[in-house]
């Protein structure tokens, strides 16, 4: 298993007139988190595509718990159970500044191909670095 934390503030174009942040913003913090775990292990998307490897989202899933509130520094927690093969779930835990979990959401992205537009392996180089938390 593998896991990754990182902080993002809510800012104030992300909330709605009560402070609260728009249910659809989520989604884009789920994404900062994903992006933020694979550079961790020194992968980029911008890297992935470069090699001719896209990973569109095929499913979200999404509950909500409490709100995250404007200038609230959101903890979003991601973790992946499972080594990824042709497609690789993420699961995100958002947590506010009191530690209380607010959020959780679910991802599944397939690695596509670029040049034959089929889903294919994730990247030997890909697999070779995440290998050691799947041991």
């Amino acid at each position: 298993m593998f896991e990754h934390s990182t902080k993002i503030r809510v800012r104030y174009g992300e909330t709605d007139q009560m402070g609260y942040m728009y249910y659809g913003n989520y989604a884009e913090f789920y994404e900062v988190g994903r992006v933020e775990m694979l550079r961790s292990m020194g992968l980029t998307y911008s890297g992935m595509e470069a090699s001719g490897i896209m990973m569109p989202v095929i499913e979200l899933n999404c509950k909500y718990y409490k709100p995250a509130l404007y200038d609230e520094e959101i903890t979003v927690k991601v973790i992946m159970k499972e080594m990824p093969r042709i497609k690789i779930h993420f699961i995100y835990e958002l947590y506010n500044e009191k530690q209380e979990l607010i959020n959780l959401g679910e991802t599944s992205l397939v690695f596509i191909n670029m040049t034959t537009k089929r889903p294919c392996i994730a990247p030997q180089d890909f697999r070779d670095k995440l290998k050691p938390f799947f041991e």
